[in-house]
């Protein structure tokens, strides 16, 4: 059993996946049930995360050595985890999180060819072990999520004008990641209409909170 009594969820995907707006309609519709629901992201969610955020995806910081990026991302997760996830969980908050520990895995482990081992051992310290209850994987072709993305009025991020090859390795290292953790991870359709697949998401998630909730011995709703 966990060592808190809050949910945690987190939304992976690629580059135009939709898994932003998959979080928000997520915390909207928990919200609503009264539940205390903190919604956060990666890199991010911390005052000196969103600084990391900021270099790691400003355009004109070219040519990382991507295992300074890596390094980022981890500096971000490690206050991410202690600052904010790890007391809302403590206190009984849903943590619905944009992107965490997964993220570097098929980012830098699999798009920037780092590999996944060196990713995952490093996470495990930059998170303390912490694991989401059930991460939410956005599945479209990077493809599709290129073609979505040209509809942004925004121009692209570090990241996001990255060539289609790195994008096809980083579904692929997610793909991967679900196959060998099904227990957690829930592969999403993500190319389907918005509200069908928040529909998915949300019976998802009650039907966890159920089980959670039965195995805690307070019943069944």
């Amino acid at each position: 059993m966990s060592a808190w009594s809050g949910l945690f969820i987190t939304f992976e995907g690629v580059e135009g996946s939709g898994k932003s707006t998959q979080a928000d309609a997520l915390a909207r519709s928990l919200s609503e049930f009264g539940l205390e629901v903190v919604r956060s992201r990666e890199p991010g969610g911390t005052p000196l995360g969103e600084r990391i955020r900021e270099i790691l995806l400003d355009r004109s910081v070219s040519g990382m050595e991507p295992r300074a990026e890596l390094m980022l991302f981890l500096a971000s997760r490690a206050e991410h985890v202690e600052r904010l996830v790890l007391p809302a969980l403590r206190r009984g908050a849903v943590v619905i999180s944009d992107r965490y520990a997964d993220a570097s895995v098929a980012y830098q482990g699999g798009g920037r060819e780092l590999g996944t081992d060196l990713v995952e051992r490093l996470n495990e310290t930059a998170t303390g072990g912490v694991q989401p209850d059930v991460t939410f994987l956005i599945d479209v072709t990077p493809e599709a999520g290129q073609r979505r993305k040209s509809r942004d009025p925004h121009a692209p991020d570090r990241i996001e004008e990255e060539t289609l090859a790195f994008h096809e390795r980083v579904r692929n290292a997610y793909l991967g990641l679900a196959s060998r953790e099904p227990s957690r991870f829930v592969i999403v359709n993500g190319e389907r209409d918005r509200d069908e697949i928040a529909d998915e998401i949300l019976a998802r998630t009650r039907d966890l909170m159920k089980t959670r909730r039965t195995g805690r011995g307070e019943g069944r709703t």
